[in-house]
C-alpha cells in the first residue's frame, strides 16, 4: 500500500473528526448573532439556535431556552434542521470514513476487502461533502441575512444592530474543514482503485488428472 494514500486518508479522517466537532460546537453555542447597546455598554445579547444569553463583561451570563417553537424566526428554524441534518450525515460518514481506512484490518490485502474499503471511504467522503455544504448554507444565509439588517437605511441610526457572533466563524470553519475531508477521502479512494486495477490477478491451478495425463501421452506418441 502506497504511503501516500495512508498519509491522504489519516488526514481526510482527522479533519473530518475536528469539523464534526466543530459543527456541534456551533450547533449548541448561543453565540449566532450578538448585539450591544450603548444603554448598556457592560451587556450584550447572545443568540444561539435554542437559546439566548444575556452576557456581562465580567464574565456572568444568563441563558434561557426559546419557549416556543412556532414562535422562532423562519431563519433560526431553518438553521436548526440544517444542522442537525448535518450532524447526522457528519457522524454517520465518519464512522464510514474510519472503518474504510487501511490501517484497521491492515493485515489483510485481498482484492474483496480494499474494494470495500474503497466503497466505505468513497461513501464517507460524500457525506463529508453534503455535511460541509449543510453546514454553510444556513451559517452564510443568517450572516447575509444580518448584513443586510445592518445597511438597512429604514433603520434609523441610534437603533443598535445584529452583528456576527463566534458560532458563524465557528461554522465556516467547520463547512471548509468538511469539504477538504471530503476531498481527500475521494482521492484517496480513487488513488486506491487505480492501485487495484494493476494488482496481479491470481490463476489457480487445476491439478491435472491421472487419465488425463495418460491421454496426453498417448496423444505425443502418436
Amino acid at each position: 500500500m502506497d504511503r501516500s494514500v495512508e498519509t491522504l486518508e489519516l488526514l481526510g479522517a482527522l479533519l473530518y473528526a475536528v469539523g464534526w466537532l466543530c459543527s456541534l460546537c456551533t450547533t449548541m453555542m448561543p453565540f449566532w448573532l450578538t448585539l450591544s447597546t450603548d444603554l448598556l455598554p457592560t451587556e450584550s445579547l447572545e443568540v444561539g439556535l435554542w437559546k439566548s444569553c444575556v452576557v456581562q463583561d465580567l464574565g456572568f451570563q444568563e441563558c434561557r431556552p426559546y419557549n416556543s417553537l412556532l414562535g422562532l424566526p423562519p431563519d433560526i428554524k431553518l438553521a436548526r434542521i440544517l444542522m442537525c441534518a448535518a450532524l447526522g450525515f457528519g457522524l454517520v460518514g465518519l464512522v464510514l470514513a474510519i472503518l474504510g481506512l487501511n490501517l484497521i484490518n491492515s493485515c489483510c490485502r485481498q482484492m474483496d476487502e480494499l474494494s470495500l474499503k474503497k466503497v466505505l471511504k468513497a461513501a464517507g467522503g460524500t457525506l463529508s461533502l453534503a455535511a460541509g455544504i449543510l453546514v454553510l448554507v444556513p451559517v452564510s444565509y443568517i450572516a447575509h441575512l444580518t448584513v443586510v439588517r445592518f445597511f438597512d437605511k429604514s433603520v434609523p441610526d441610534v437603533v443598535s444592530r445584529w452583528e456576527f457572533g463566534d458560532s458563524l466563524f465557528c461554522g465556516w470553519t467547520a463547512g471548509v474543514l468538511h469539504l477538504l475531508a471530503g476531498t481527500l477521502l475521494l482521492i484517496s479512494s480513487l488513488y486506491l482503485q487505480e492501485q487495484n486495477q494493476n494488482l496481479p490477478v491470481h490463476i489457480p491451478l487445476v491439478p491435472v488428472s491421472q487419465r488425463q495425463r495418460s491421454i496426453r501421452i498417448r496423444t505425443e506418441y502418436i
